[in-house]
């Protein structure tokens, strides 16, 4: 007679303790994201529209808030900017909305209309009502049509003449535009409604972008830097804005731009030098043993005050042919010194960042590290995949799992998918194994 391997029995426990798990955190999720879509949420500021909880989305007030977008939507599929939409609208209200539909005030400047998209998939991936879906992918082919054919985006569309016309960079209007095309090429949760045919659209808008991105990093004496906060939207050339935005080196929007570059799952070689010399520019432009503060008493000041131990600071922008921090009040007259300004600009504008710090201390390296396992698994062909990761018939366990997870009550799992990813899984299995 043959007895069963115990290592036999150990494996079928794993499986099933493993499958349990993933089985009990699907109910909690449901569970959790049933009573968000009950409770009576309190009102909210159009700036928080984005930090709630998962379940929040499938709420009262947030069904409320994103018929208030709908509202503010223009005919031309974007949103205007600085516009607390959270609020509580009357029907006068809404009827004076109403009015500006034919407005030709939609923008991708101060977080609007990529925020409004974002907010809407979130609510429609809970909630299922069409014309959310709708709102957002007339909001989602407006983004598309406005960006020009070198890849960049205006900060007004239809185009608004001035610097409006720009390659927009400045506080990060083109990067938010295109994180989020890239969710919705990645087919992330939020975005699965999206139709294939907008998904390869949203894939091929970002490669275009990536393009806009590497050919406006500006040269300085044959090396790559970073960029301007602005480019021209036909030479790409670093452009002005307002009267104290001159053309320079941006040390606060260039962030967003190596950060997103960093996102990106395969960079090529361009990609990867693109990074590593704006990297290498943050650490030879970071200022130190000073400190941005703010002054007791009325009226408040701004102030640089020596500090040795202070922690490193960048200016928001530099000359870029000295690399030296610049500063301009409304007379547009460029200055070194912060305290030569009038009150009014130096103390209503963000003059300095200390944004990089996190990049080189904390993002570059992840990304490094990252980046030096991709070489090595292409090197090597494949993962070595581990024996106690496959099951008896030497099948992936996760995929497995997921296997299982569809034979479950489908309106479970269809809710709780967006919650429960591949990692989620394969973290689970990976504390189980250690048990």
């Amino acid at each position: 007679m043959t007895c069963a391997s115990p290592f036999k029995h150990w494996s079928i426990t794993r499986h099933l303790l493993f499958l349990l798990m993933i089985a009990s955190a699907a109910y909690a999720c449901r569970l959790k994201l049933d009573q968000g879509a009950q409770a009576q949420a309190a009102p909210i500021k159009w700036h928080d529209a984005l930090k709630q909880s998962r379940e929040w989305y499938g709420s009262a007030e947030a069904a409320r808030i994103a018929d208030n977008l709908i509202a503010y939507q223009r005919e031309s599929g974007g949103w205007p900017k600085n516009i607390d939409m959270a609020v509580l609208l009357s029907q006068s209200e809404r009827a004076d909305i109403a009015k500006e539909k034919a407005s030709a005030d939609s923008t991708i400047d101060n977080d609007a209309t990529y925020t409004q998209l974002i907010f809407l998939a979130r609510v429609y991936t809970l909630k299922q009502l069409p014309a959310y879906r709708e709102s957002f992918l007339r909001g989602f082919d407006y983004l598309l049509k406005a960006q020009y054919p070198n890849g960049g985006w205006p900060q007004y569309y239809p185009i608004r003449k001035g610097y409006y016309q720009h390659i927009t960079f400045n506080d990060n209007a083109m990067i938010g535009v295109m994180r989020l095309l890239r969710d919705v090429a990645q087919h992330k949760p939020d975005y699965a409604f999206v139709d294939e045919a907008r998904s390869a659209r949203a894939d091929k808008s970002v490669a275009k972008g990536i393009e806009c991105i590497l050919k406006t990093q500006i040269m300085v004496r044959e090396k790559r830097t970073v960029w301007c906060a602005q480019h021209d939207e036909v030479t790409l050339a670093p452009a002005p804005a307002r009267a104290y935005e001159h053309v320079s080196l941006s040390g606060q929007e260039s962030v967003g731009i190596v950060e997103f570059l960093m996102g990106v799952e395969h960079p090529d070689k361009r990609i990867v030098g693109a990074i590593e010399s704006a990297v290498a520019w943050f650490k030879s432009a970071q200022l130190n043993g000073i400190r941005w503060v703010e002054t007791a008493g009325t009226p408040v000041d701004h102030i640089v005050v020596a500090d040795r131990s202070a922690p490193p600071l960048w200016a928001r922008f530099y000359e870029i042919d000295t690399n030296r921090p610049i500063f301009s009040g409304r007379d547009s007259v460029i200055k070194y010194s912060v305290a030569e300004i009038e009150s009014e600009r130096r103390n209503g504008y963000r003059w300095y960042t200390d944004a990089p710090a996190k990049l080189l201390n904390k993002e570059y390296p992840a990304w490094t590290n990252r980046l030096a396992r991709t070489k090595a698994v292409s090197r090597n062909g494949t993962f070595k995949v581990q024996p106690w990761a496959v099951d008896d018939n030497n099948e992936d366990p996760v995929r497995s799992a997921h296997f299982v997870l569809d034979v479950f009550d489908q309106t479970l799992y269809k809710v709780c998918q967006p919650a429960l990813k591949v990692k989620q899984a394969k973290r689970l299995w990976l504390t189980l194994h250690s048990i």
